[in-house]
Formats: structure tokens, sequence, C-alpha cells
């Protein structure tokens, strides 16, 4: 699709940080309904073409006490099923020596990522909707609208970062979307 193309169309590309937005989900104990959101941002945003990118990182096996096969099918829905392209890593392990002794914290931040994803198909859409409330996507946000591209955050009140709220074109507040909202999040029982 050359440049020209897409100045005459309304094309969204979506950027969905899920650790980002793992927060909202717990705040409202309910899943995203991945499935609606091609069509709501279609018709919120009077679009021709939307195109959903999700990042997100998972346990090495052996980590946790329970299966994560169920994540890993997630993902294959989200890409054959619903079109999406996800980007996914293994969370990096990290010891950490501190009073108590040794630990480990896991990091699995996609950030790098998503800036690779928006810049490298720059000229393939008009707008850039961004699942995240991390200030460090600022100076991406500015770059997009110094180079004509509208850009909305959809974030969550207490994980958005006050730069990247007012940042960009607009911010919505995921909670207040009910569309969003499936499945109720059930904790897991441990056996």
């Amino acid at each position: 699709m050359s440049n020209q193309e897409v100045k005459n169309e309304n094309v969204i590309y979506v950027f969905i940080d899920a650790s980002n937005v793992w927060s909202a989900v717990k705040s409202v104990k309910r899943f995203i309904e991945h499935k609606i959101l091609k069509d709501y941002f279609k018709k919120r945003f009077n679009a021709d073409k939307v195109e959903i990118f999700y990042y997100d990182a998972y346990p090495r096996v052996g980590t946790r006490d329970y299966d994560l096969e169920g994540k890993h099918k997630f993902f294959i829905y989200l890409k054959k099923g619903l079109g999406f392209t996800v980007r996914k890593k293994e969370l990096k392990r990290i010891s950490v020596i501190g009073e108590s002794g040794e630990s480990i914290i896991e990091k699995g931040n996609m950030d790098v990522e998503i800036t690779i994803d928006a810049m490298h198909n720059i000229q393939k859409y008009n707008t850039a909707i961004f699942f995240s409330g991390d200030a460090d996507f600022l100076a991406l946000v500015n770059y997009l609208k110094n180079n004509g591209k509208k850009v909305y955050i959809f974030s969550s009140k207490g994980n958005i970062s006050h730069e990247l709220k007012t940042g960009g074109n607009g911010y919505f507040d995921l909670k207040e979307i009910p569309e969003f909202w499936g499945k109720d999040l059930k904790h897991r029982i441990n056996a």
C-alpha cells in the first residue's frame, strides 16, 4: 500500500501492551473481549481498516504451579482466530540480592517491540492507538504526531502517566468502555 493510498483511507493500527492492560482487567474483574476490538475501532473512529498488535511476555516453563498451555492457546486464538499480530517473549528472570536474601524478579517489558512496530509501519496508518499508560511512550507519541499521525491512548485511572494522558490527541479510560468487557475474571485455584 502506498502512502497515497493511506491518505485516502482511514487506517488505524492498535498496539496493545498486555502487561499494562492487566491492572484494568484485575480492577474490573473481567477479561477484555478481544473479538470486538476491530469492529469497535472501525465504528468509533470511522476506520476503513484496523490492524491490531498484541504484546505479552509469558513465564518460563516450570516456574509456575499451574499449566501455561492456556496462555499459548490464547496467543494462537488472537493470531489465527482474530488476525492480530502477536509479539511474545519469555519473561526474563533476574536474581536480586536484598536484605532478606536472594530473590527472583521477572521482567517482560515490550516497549522496544511496540516502538519498532509503530515506526516500521508508519507509512501504513493514519492513526495509532496505544493500550498503555507508560510515560516512556511519550517520545514515540510526539514523533508520530509530528509526522502527521493522530495518536490516542487507552489506559485506566491509576495506570496512566500524566504525560501520556495529555500527550496524545485523546485519552480513553478502558474501564469506562462497557463494550470492551467480557467474561468474569476468576481467581486461579492451585491444587
